[in-house]
Formats: C-alpha cells, structure tokens, sequence
C-alpha cells in the first residue's frame, strides 16, 4: 500500500518548512497589487505585478528578504491563512485549510513546475511589471472584484 502524500495526511501546522513552501503552486496571483474600497472593504485585483515578481517564472526575484524590501507582502502561516480572504480559490494553503484536495495541475500532483503554467493558472503573460504601466491610473488594471 503506497502511503499517502504528506499534504493529504498532514495538517498545514504539521508540515516541515520544506513541505510547507513547497505547497506554493507558482501561480503568483497573490503577488499581483490589489486596492481596497475604502467604503465598502472590497478588494479590487489587477495584472499589476509586484516588483519583486519575474513576470516569466512567476516567482519572487528575492523570495528570503521580500517582507524588508515590500513591506506590504504577507508572509503566509498555518496560522494566519485563514484571515487571509484574498488568496485566489485556488490556492493551495487555502484548499488544505478549507478541507479539499490540490487540483490536478498543482505541481505537487502533476510532478511538473509548468502544469500550473500549461493549465492557465498562473499570471504569466498576464501580469504586468509594475515599472512598465503605460497609463497614470493604477484602476486601469483592475481585473476583478473581491467582496469582503
């Protein structure tokens, strides 16, 4: 009997270091800049990547020291994932928080860096560098809606 992959029979607060960055599908959609309304508290998300973000790898260009150079960027836990409510629906900290399964493109499953790539996942070829914005109006970027 084969046992069970470590996020299946884990709990995210059991997991080693290396298991839990590991559960980062590459997709890069939180790093995208995101507004809040300040009336309402709803999120407004656009294609506006992060400085940090390679907009080709979909990975942080200095992962260990993003917090000190953006002092915005969140650094997920097992114990704040659940406050965080704009993660994208397919995240996988969110999933194994709320009780699912990793889609089969994760590249934990699929064995491959490029599934959440192939499958359309990811910001590349939709994020924009945030140095390479053509219009003065960030709101021009606004790709969706999150309601809080």
């Amino acid at each position: 009997m084969t046992e069970l992959p470590f996020w299946k029979r884990k709990k995210l607060e059991e997991m080693t270091s290396q298991e839990w960055e590991s559960l980062c599908d590459g997709c890069a959609q939180c790093c995208l800049l995101k507004f809040e309304d300040v009336d309402t508290g709803d999120l407004a998300t656009t294609n506006i990547a992060c400085v940090m973000l390679d907009c080709e790898s979909c990975r942080c260009t200095d992962y260990p020291n993003r917090s000190l150079r953006v002092p915005d960027c969140v650094s997920l836990t097992p114990e704040n994932i659940a406050d965080i409510d704009w993660m994208p629906q397919t995240c996988a900290y969110r999933l194994l928080k709320e009780g699912r399964d990793l889609y089969d493109w994760h590249p934990l499953v699929s064995g491959t860096q490029e599934s959440v790539h192939l499958a359309g996942m990811s910001v590349r070829e939709v994020a924009i560098p945030e140095e390479e914005m053509v219009f003065d109006d960030p709101e021009d970027y606004i790709t969706g809606w999150i309601r809080k």
